[in-house]
């Protein structure tokens, strides 16, 4: 079990960027799984983006790819999500999340085990 604090949530204009970071503590293995998912109001917790923690592959959603990038630092136990082009529709709580499946990059939400406490995006129009 690994415990996840997120930070970098904020207000910001369409158009806009953010950069959200997750401080991974616990023991990591290198077959983790770092995502980061998004629960916007009255809707599902969906995939966002995700990253193998030894291989650095990568997983993203349709609707962020070409505009989010996600990224690790393993000496500073870090995973990082930077969110270019921000649209009022990014809006959410974006959770970090720890996933010990092994095989392909998952990104189902039963996939991971640990939870962040989630940080709020805001978008305007």
């Amino acid at each position: 079990q690994v415990q996840l604090v997120e930070s970098g949530g904020g207000l910001v204009q369409a158009g806009g960027s953010l950069r959200l970071s997750c401080v991974v503590s616990g023991r990591i293995f290198s077959s983790y799984t770092m995502g980061w998912f998004r629960q916007a109001p009255g809707k599902e917790r969906e995939f966002v983006a995700a990253i193998s923690w030894s291989g650095g592959g990568t997983s993203y959603a349709a609707s962020v790819k070409g505009r989010f990038i996600i990224s690790k630092d393993n000496a500073k136990n870090t995973v990082s999500l930077q969110m270019n082009s921000l649209k009022p529709e990014d809006t959410a709580v974006y959770y970090c999340a720890a996933s010990r499946a092994w095989g392909p990059i998952p990104i189902r939400r039963v996939e991971y085990d640990d939870w962040g406490q989630g940080t709020q995006v805001t978008v305007s129009s």
